[in-house]
This record gives C-alpha cells, structure tokens and sequence, in this order.
C-alpha cells in the first residue's frame, strides 16, 4: 500500500479538527447524556392512558341543606278551659272563663275547639277561633249555642265551610279504624275514660281533633282542648280506638278534602281574645 504524505498545513488542520471532534463529544455527553430524566422545567409528552386510569375524585360543593319543615307547626290546637287561660297557655282564650247563652264554653266548647282547628289548619289561609265557629255554627246548621255540639250541627257547619267529611261508629276492628284515620285528612272523635283509661281518666266525653297519622309510628298528632298537657302530643293511635265512646250515637267525623270555591264561610281573622304561638302571632 502506497504510503501518502501530507503537507504541514493537512496535518495541522487534522489536529484541529480531530480536538474540535473530541470537544464537541464531550460536550454533548455532558450536558444530554443519553441516560438522563428530564429536568424540572422541561416539557414532557405523557404517555397515552386508557380511560379507566383517568378516573378523578372530584371534590363535590356540599349542598345548601334543606330546612327541615315541622308539619305540626301549621297546626292549630285551641283550647277551651279557664285553668288554660288562667296559665295563659298557647292556644287557650278567654272564652274558656265565660259563658255564651248561659253555657260555660270552659265545659262544653270542645267540639267548637275541634272544628275551629280543622278549619284554621286547612283553609288555606282562612282562620277561626273557637268562638268564631261558635257564632258561624249558629248561624247555618240549626245548633242553638249554650251546650255541646252533636255530630250532625258539625259536619253541616264544616260542609258548609268547604270541607267533605262523613261521620260514623266505631269500626269493629282496629286496622279498620287505622285506615280511616290515614286516609283522612283530619278526624274528630269522641272518647270517654268510661271506656278506657290508657290515656284519658275523668272523661265522661269530650271531642279531640286527631291530625298527621305517622304509619311507621301508628300515632296521631293530638288536638286536645280539655288538657293543655295532652294537647300537640304525639298519642298511639290504638289508645284513641281503645277510648272511643261506644254509648254516643256516633264515635267519629272524618274530614276528606277542602275546596275552597264551597267555602261560604271564608274567615280571615281571628275573633276572641287569646294566646297565640309566636309562628301564628303574625297571621293574626
């Protein structure tokens, strides 16, 4: 092989370029090896994910709780005695120490109580205080005032004030009796400790007005006039069967439904003096 000479310029020149090379090389290696992690900073392409490996918790906004609405706040629960309203107890009235012709309301207005709180419960709007339905009982049913009230002056009176309401015996079975109450929108009944003394003692008989039937529980909310302590208690419904007065004609007055465009009544304030709970104070 035939050697080949260089001049002195080639040679220097391959020197030079040969450094530059090596420089160069390590210059590289140094600052991009071929093994290094990208540095904070650099801009990374991921590698594609299924859709199962992009599944994120978020972190819901917790919701604006609901108040919670107390059902028994709308309704109405008069009572009808002097000692209620010598206590100034909500709900009593100073009927309860007077008398409408020659009667004590005290001893006989419970039924007037009873239907004062149907119709101030469900009227929409309307409202009646015991004397109030007192006065209108009079006026359209044929009930002469002074004494208790009978079955047929109240379902009149209450029809005529826009209610459907049907009276009746008691049932001969308890879970007929239930069922009746639960698909009632309110029942007035007459119960009597003659009977039982589960719940009432001294009772000869007096109407109770019984609202908001809780099936999980088989209660009753109870409309009691005669006893401010009875009165808005959530009572077992099987007490008020075991004390319906079997010797009164009729033991119950279910109220089904409320039209206003029937309602000749339409009262809108309360008459009578009372005490009123704060929630009512304003609708006064």
């Amino acid at each position: 092989m035939k050697k080949r000479n260089y001049t002195k310029k080639q040679m220097i020149l391959i020197v030079v370029l040969s450094a530059a090379m090596l420089f160069l090389a390590a210059f590289l290696n140094h600052y991009f090896p071929l093994d290094a992690k990208p540095a904070a900073g650099d801009v990374v392409t991921p590698p594609a994910v299924t859709a199962s490996q992009t599944a994120v918790t978020a972190t819901a906004t917790p919701a604006t709780p609901v108040p919670t609405v107390d059902p028994t706040e709308k309704i109405a629960t008069f009572l009808q005695g002097p000692k209620s309203w010598k206590e100034r107890r909500e709900w009593s009235g100073k009927w309860g120490k007077d008398l409408y012709d020659g009667g004590s309301f005290g001893g006989f207005g419970c039924g007037l109580c009873c239907m004062a709180n149907v119709y101030t419960s469900f009227s929409g709007g309307y409202k009646a205080s015991p004397v109030d339905m007192y006065q209108y009982a009079k006026k359209v049913s044929g009930y002469g005032g002074g004494g208790a009230i009978d079955w047929g002056f109240m379902k009149k009176t209450l029809e005529s004030a826009g209610f459907s309401c049907k009276t009746g015996t008691k049932p001969a079975d308890y879970e007929t009796f239930r069922r009746q109450i639960e698909s009632s929108m309110a029942a007035i009944v007459v119960v009597s400790s003659s009977e039982s003394t589960v719940y009432w003692s001294n009772t000869p008989g007096h109407y109770v007005t019984l609202f908001l039937y809780d099936k999980d529980k088989d209660k009753v909310f109870l409309g009691d006039s005669g006893d401010p302590d009875h009165n808005r208690q959530w009572i077992s419904l099987k007490k008020v069967y075991k004390s319906l007065k079997t010797s009164n004609p009729r033991q119950i007055l279910t109220v089904q439904k409320y039209d206003r465009s029937k309602d000749r009544y339409r009262h809108t304030e309360f008459g009578g003096t009372m005490v009123l709970p704060e929630n009512w104070r304003q609708k006064k």
